[in-house]
This record gives structure tokens, sequence and C-alpha cells, in this order.
């Protein structure tokens, strides 16, 4: 090598060096948090192995107080840490004894709101069933581990949100009920431990019976959903608006099939929201309705539809981004 190059080797690298600071500051890279970011992590397929574990013999059915409940409540806390949701009192599980004297189990795990911490949106589904009576096994798909499996599915949308860089002003929880079977036992111990620690709730969503396409609103329209709620209330709007993004468009209805008296009934008197609406606490619920399978042996797994629970969860999700 020359003088001569060796000479043009040195300044061309100066250059290179100084490049940078020629072309001024590097402007920074701006990443747009979107809701699509959680749409990415919903998937049928896992949706589906979810329902399969919670109906599986294992977990017998998922009584109060049996082995299989305590199975499935230690798998919900796995799943809850996995997402890293924190803890309430320092852990995921809270024990309490029903009216029959069985000792059952909550999971609540939640995102911190970033303006107002305080105030809570709860999302809860119960995730006890009849269990194995009489030798007979009641697996309950629908009623209810496609509640549960739609409380993960959302419980992991946020998630993602969350570790996108997504805040939102309330804190999120999510809860996995024991002890509906037994008096709604589970609610009713959940409402208490919001009152006893100052938590305030604004809005409890119920999900109850999301996996079915087999009691339509309207006979064409398999792809539905019932949304119980007050009729003067900002829900009904939040849901209609989030119904209009893309590929979702689902039949909805505001009422259980038009009926005043089974609207009543399943809104204020047998389903879990009503522990909360008895305290003044708005509340909706969920549910793609009463199936001839419900409380059978045979609401197994292969008669849920995956896909129309998937887009079932988008929509809530969409719903819970307005309403936080």
């Amino acid at each position: 090598m020359t003088k001569i190059t060796k000479i043009f080797v040195f300044f061309a690298v100066l250059l290179a060096l100084a490049a940078p600071a020629i072309a001024g500051p590097t402007t920074p890279v701006r990443y747009t948090v979107s809701t699509v970011n959680a749409e990415m992590v919903l998937d049928s397929a896992v949706l589906r192995q979810q329902v399969e574990f919670l109906c599986s013999p294992e977990t017998g059915g998922r009584a109060t107080g049996t082995e299989g409940a305590q199975r499935v409540a230690l798998w919900l806390e796995e799943q809850f840490r996995d997402l890293k949701l924190e803890a309430l009192s320092g852990t995921f599980l809270h024990g309490f004894r029903t009216p029959s004297g069985a000792f059952g189990r909550n999971v609540m795990g939640y995102i911190r709101g970033s303006s107002a911490p305080e105030k809570y949106i709860v999302v809860m589904a119960h995730f006890d069933n009849l269990g194995t009576l009489n030798g007979t096994f009641y697996p309950g798909a629908d009623s209810n581990a496609s509640g549960v499996a739609a409380l993960l599915g959302l419980a992991r949308m946020f998630a993602e949100m969350r570790d996108c860089g997504k805040t939102y002003g309330h804190s999120l929880l999510f809860v996995a009920l024991d002890a509906k079977e037994q008096a709604m036992a589970g609610a009713d111990a959940l409402r208490s431990f919001l009152g006893k620690n100052g938590m305030q709730a604004s809005l409890v969503v119920n999900l109850d019976q999301l996996g079915s396409a087999l009691a339509p609103i309207n006979k064409n329209r398999p792809d539905y959903l019932l949304m119980l709620c007050e009729n003067a209330g900002s829900e009904r709007l939040a849901l209609e608006r989030a119904n209009t993004e893309p590929d979702l468009g689902l039949d909805l209805a505001f009422d259980y099939y038009g009926s005043k008296d089974f609207t009543n009934l399943f809104y204020r008197r047998i389903s879990e929201q009503r522990v909360f609406l008895e305290q003044g606490i708005p509340a909706v619920m969920f549910t793609s309705g009463i199936t001839l399978n419900n409380n059978k042996s045979y609401d197994t797994p292969e008669t849920l539809d995956y896909p129309l629970l998937h887009s079932r969860i988008r929509l809530i999700f969409h719903f819970l981004h307005r309403m936080l």
C-alpha cells in the first residue's frame, strides 16, 4: 500500500465516523400502540386447549371444594403469573367458605391503572361446575369453561397492550370465581374483599356461557352475542361502537331473546353480577344464551364454536378498551 493510499484510507475512516454528526441528530423511531397488537395474541386453538383442560377428567367437573377445583385454581394462578398480572394482598388465591362449609378459591390478578388506580373495572367468570354426581361426569364446556377461556384471552390481550406501553386510567381486575353453584359464594366473597380493601368497582363485567352457536338471536345469524345491561347506561353504546371494528359486526341483543321476564331473571337474579347490582355497582353480563346442553353430561368441548368465541372475545376486548 502506497503512502498516498494510506492517507486516503485514513481520511475515509474519519469521514465515516463523522457522518452521524454531519447528518445531524437521529430522529427517534415512533412506535404506535394499537389494539392490533393485542388481537394478534388471541388464538382459537389456545382457547380450545384451555376449554379441553378445564373439561378433562382430571378436573372432575370442577365442583367447589374438590381436588379438581383446587387443581384448576392452581392452574389459573399459573396463567396469571405467566401474564405478569399483579397479585392482591400478596397472593392470587383468595379462599372463602361457602354456606355449606366447602372451601372455595377465587383467583384474582390485575393490571394497575395510571391516573385512577383505586378504581377498577372487574372482569369475572366462574370456573366451578357441577362436578361428578352419582357417577355422572359434568364437563361444563359452555358452562363455564368458555367464560374462563374468554377471561384468560382478555387478560392476555390487555397484558400485551401493557407490554407495548399502553396505559389506562382505571385498573383492570381479572377474577376467576369459584362457587357459583353454591349460592354465588365466590361473587359474595369478591364483593366483600373489594369493600374491605377500599377498592372501588366502577364496572363489573360477567362472562357466563360464551362458546355456543346453538341459540342464535335470529336463526340466520349464528354470529351473535347477548349483553344484558341497564337501559340507561353507556355500555350499550360502547358495545355498538366496538362492533364496528373490522371483521366483527356480530348480531347483538341487549335483552334475553326479547323477554322482559327472562332478561330480569338472568340479569338481576340468577347470575353473579346480581351481587354487585344489589350494591348499586354498574354491571353487565355477556352470554351466548342457555342451550339444551347446559348442565348435561354432553356439555363437551366439541360442541362449542371456537372461531365465534374468538370473535366474541375480540368484541368484548374492544368494548373494555372503550370503557377504560
